[in-house]
């Protein structure tokens, strides 16, 4: 039986478990290239979508003043292929193209990570306390083509800027624009 958590069934480990017994026993096929984004999160989508799989929650974010985002498998999924196209499209990578991200652990930071698996786009991931000179660093050490940051950070970026050769689009994940960057909520 399944324990309820804030309403919502969980998934037992048993369950992913006996997920895992079942390809060890060859009753799944392994897939030749894995992709979590599609060989995970889309296959589980499908399952709730076909009622084969109880709705639960594949994202419960809750900051300190309480404010909540959950997706269900169906919109994560949604959600991360639309960031996927605005990688690929408004900031022009492709496949194997860095691009760090240096956000607090904000909903969008897990989004933009399932974007960059589903799209082969390498993330590199940063912490929000880095300096300047820690971002340029890092930005000259990985040739990374995108950077993803919030409005804090973005005045950091602007300064070590012009020593960046390989960078070719700046994304914003703030609620107004800035001149110069690409916005994730607007796109």
């Amino acid at each position: 039986p399944c324990r309820l958590f804030h309403g919502c069934n969980r998934l037992l480990t048993s369950q992913i478990i006996s997920y895992y017994d079942s390809i060890n026993q060859c009753k799944k096929e392994l897939p030749e290239y894995f992709n979590f984004a599609s060989n995970v999160l889309d296959e589980w989508s499908q399952l709730e979508k076909d009622g084969r799989r109880p709705a639960n929650p594949a994202f419960w974010w809750v900051n300190d003043e309480g404010e909540e985002v959950k997706w269900s498998f169906e919109e994560l999924g949604f959600l991360s292929r639309k960031a996927a196209n605005i990688l690929s499209e408004a900031c022009g990578l492709q496949r194997g193209d860095r691009v760090i991200a240096v956000l607090p652990r904000v909903p969008e930071w897990w989004l933009l990570n399932i974007a960059c698996m589903r799209t082969g786009i390498v993330f590199i991931p940063g912490t929000s306390q880095l300096t300047a000179k820690d971002i340029l660093y890092r930005l000259q050490a990985s040739k990374a083509k995108c950077i993803i940051t919030n409005d804090t950070l973005a005045p950091a970026v602007e300064s070590v800027m012009r020593d960046c050769q390989f960078l070719k689009s700046k994304l914003i994940v703030a609620k107004g624009s800035r001149d110069g960057w690409l916005n994730l909520k607007e796109l």
